[in-house]
């Protein structure tokens, strides 16, 4: 049976609108009562084409269940969006005016694809952190890392096939670069300072303390220790997630992992 994609049901439904703003979320999300309305009311800034709120990560009591890798995720986004342009959104929350609205191929999504379509445009795409969305948290970190590697696939395609780099304000390029090039390739270039540090050991301080730092991390996620098992793990699918998409690409669509968001 075939089953279009989020993004192919998106631009079906807006095409059918007549509204000046188009709201999204996910499925398995809730809104704030008034999330609409501090989402809405950022597009009182003729700039802006893009806002996203906060997403609210909580327990199956309700309680909250962020972590340090998502306070840092909304740290920077918040610092992105004073600076110049969000670099990422998240599909929970968010809105776009419908005369920005672009139909985005369906393996990228809209999460990475239109903030930077945006400012390639001349436009703004920006953060709202009041209008909050809630879900709940993957079960288990073994959970997030299947999430991440069928996250990054799209990523990856979108920074090999999207010509992200084309047409953008110099600031906002060095975020691009920043906070999403390298983040995807943060994998890679671990395994690279690996490799390096184990081929250099005995030539300097530096690698023995590099190679010694490394080896720490990796044993304290062997033993389970929350931190380093985490970060080990999603930097991982930034690579797990390149060798899917290098051998089969990337589906428009899939069938969702038991626990996952």
């Amino acid at each position: 049976m075939f089953r279009p994609s989020k993004v192919a049901a998106q631009n079906n439904a807006v095409r059918q609108t007549a509204g000046d703003v188009v709201a999204f979320t996910d499925a398995n999300s809730t809104w704030a009562p008034d999330a609409l309305k501090k989402l809405v009311r950022v597009f009182a800034d003729p700039d802006v084409a893009y806002v996203c709120g906060r997403l609210n990560v909580q327990a199956d009591d309700g309680a909250n269940k962020e972590g340090l890798y998502w306070r840092y995720e909304l740290a920077v986004r918040g610092a992105e969006s004073r600076i110049d342009s969000v670099t990422g959104g998240n599909g929970s929350i968010y809105a776009v005016r419908r005369s920005d609205y672009v139909e985005v191929d369906p393996r990228f999504g809209h999460d990475l694809s239109l903030p930077y379509l945006m400012v390639q445009r001349g436009r703004r795409a920006v953060y709202e952190p009041e209008a909050h969305a809630y879900e709940r948290a993957t079960p288990s970190t073994e959970d997030e890392y299947r999430r991440k590697v069928r996250m990054f696939e799209h990523c990856w395609a979108i920074v090999l096939e999207g010509k992200m780099l084309r047409r953008l304000r110099p600031l906002y390029a060095v975020e691009i670069v920043s906070h999403r090039h390298l983040r995807y390739a943060s994998g890679i270039l671990h395994l690279v300072l690996l490799g390096t540090s184990i081929a250099l050991l005995g030539h300097g301080t530096v690698y023995a303390v590099a190679l010694g730092l490394q080896l720490g991390v990796l044993a304290a996620a062997l033993l389970g220790v929350g931190l380093p098992r985490y970060y080990v793990l999603v930097t991982w699918a930034t690579v797990q997630s390149l060798v899917n998409y290098l051998r089969h690409g990337v589906p428009t669509t899939w069938d969702a992992a038991e626990g996952t968001r």
